[in-house]
């Protein structure tokens, strides 16, 4: 089955993806259901041959670089850029064995200065870059093709030329602007959203402390002003309960404010909060095991507070009247 192209002739056939972690494996899955071929890579061998096997259209990398010189665009979801560039060019070659004119979108939380050095380097080999990282409206709207991506690229072609696969994998699309912009982008929601999670981990050790429950300040900021994404999903989720399973490391938030800080810098703006969040959640990391769950930042501030948090025993589902009720708000008319 041709990829759906709204009737029109498919300008991409094949895709490549490289990097089948917990966000990216759900997002590779949902390009070869549109019916494009799809050829998979990963360190994790494992997971390569489990996606060559569950989806159609997909085949496993054999390990030569000339097996993706039919892809069209090839995605990377990594740690960070400069994990992206080791694996275009360093012992793997893949690079090497791309035709002139392949686009590369790279899906991961990168640098936007690692970004346009990267667009630099593959420009001199003909190959070209866009920038197009994740977030989401809730955790897991991966698997649906629910995601949202934030994308950066210097030539409007190229856009347009791998938008229908980005379709795939996202319900929001954003042309931020130039290379770099989306990374931009991902790095100021992430600094956003870790100054909500360390405002959160604050006021529910201190408020248990004092008397408060935690689970019951929860079901009060949900219907507040103090709402956010923490207290909605994931530590509401993930982090009260226990289950530090959100699917979100920790090791990457902290990584993601050390690009938030280089960012600030390189505006010549003066501010200490990347810093700080980034010690409190540093902090928490090293009372963790390395590749623990962002949620279990919470364990960094039980052991500051000398608070155990009450555990919430069973997550009840946010009463949809409570959504209703803040869409009223929302959308009325003064």
């Amino acid at each position: 089955m041709p990829p759906n192209t709204n009737g029109h002739a498919p300008s991409v056939k094949n895709v490549g993806y490289i990097g089948l972690g917990n966000a990216g494996f759900s997002m590779a899955s949902n390009i070869p259901k549109s019916g494009y071929h799809l050829i998979v890579h990963d360190s994790d061998q494992e997971k390569v041959q489990n996606a060559a096997k569950q989806w159609p259209n997909t085949t496993a990398w054999n390990g030569k670089p000339e097996q993706f010189a039919d892809c069209e665009v090839i995605i990377t979801m990594l740690p960070q850029g400069k994990v992206v560039r080791d694996v275009l060019f360093g012992d793997s070659k893949i690079a090497s064995g791309l035709k002139p004119g392949t686009i590369i979108v790279d899906t991961s939380s990168s640098s936007p200065f690692d970004t346009q050095e990267l667009g630099k380097e593959l420009a001199q080999h003909q190959l070209q870059l866009v920038d197009s990282p994740i977030t989401q409206t809730y955790m897991h709207a991966t698997d649906a093709g629910e995601s949202t991506l934030m994308v950066g690229s210097d030539s409007r072609e190229a856009f347009e030329k791998v938008e229908p696969i980005l379709r795939c994998m996202a319900s929001y699309i954003f042309h931020m602007g130039k290379l770099g912009n989306g990374h931009a982008m991902k790095t100021l929601n992430n600094y956003i959203m870790a100054s909500s999670i360390c405002a959160l981990c604050d006021s529910l050790v201190t408020g248990q402390k004092y008397g408060l429950d935690p689970q019951q300040m929860i079901d009060v900021l949900n219907v507040g002003t103090g709402v956010n994404f923490p207290t909605m999903d994931t530590f509401r989720r993930d982090g009260v309960t226990q289950r530090y399973n959100s699917g979100f490391g920790l090791a990457l938030l902290v990584k993601d404010l050390g690009i938030t800080e280089e960012f600030m810098q390189h505006n010549k703006f003066t501010t200490d909060l990347p810093g700080l969040l980034k010690g409190y959640l540093d902090y928490a990391l090293q009372q963790v095991e390395p590749m623990a769950d962002h949620t279990k930042a919470l364990v960094g501030w039980e052991k500051r507070s000398g608070v155990q948090l009450k555990k919430t025993e069973k997550v009840e589902d946010i009463p949809e009247e409570d959504f209703a009720h803040r869409r009223k708000g929302l959308n009325r008319e003064n």
